[in-house]
């Protein structure tokens, strides 16, 4: 008898503020099915909304590049069967790109969550093999989630 993995999800905010502005467009309940469609292993993923300031000082501290960035993912135990990861998502980062790139917030926070967990799961990008491999897990997810392809070039 095969028992289903329990994965616990824990959502953090760094501030009151992003906590506000998050859930008044995307609900936790939802965030959370994201995360259990992107990682089928039992564990626990948190995962934690910062500000610019706080996304500044985590990408220079363990990347050693001073700009925020949207997604960081510390991924601290996998096996076959079990994950434990912090993946950190900066709101204004993802806002803007979410602008840039005509996407809604939604979608652009669906992509980066389920990208965040599949780097939790040891998946990368650092060679174009990788990104592929990476890049057609990424789609086929959003897609089973009703999104669109994230890297579709947008229509003019």
């Amino acid at each position: 008898m095969k028992t289903e993995a329990k994965l616990a999800i824990e959502i953090q905010y760094g501030s009151p503020a992003l906590e506000k502005k998050l859930t008044q467009v995307i609900s936790t309940t939802l965030m959370k099915k994201w995360v259990q469609q992107a990682c089928k292993l039992s564990g626990l993923i948190t995962l934690r909304f910062v500000n610019a300031a706080e996304g500044k000082k985590l990408n220079s501290a363990f990347r050693n590049k001073d700009k925020a960035t949207n997604v960081l993912t510390f991924p601290y135990e996998l096996s076959k069967k079990e994950l434990l990861a912090d993946i950190v998502l900066c709101l204004p980062v993802i806002q803007k790109e979410a602008r840039e790139q005509q996407k809604t917030l939604k979608a652009h926070l669906a992509h980066l969550v389920i990208h965040g967990c599949l780097h939790a799961q040891g998946h990368d990008h650092e060679h174009d093999r990788e990104a592929l491999k990476m890049e057609k897990l990424e789609i086929k997810i959003l897609r089973d989630l009703g999104f669109t392809n994230p890297y579709l070039p947008l229509a003019i």
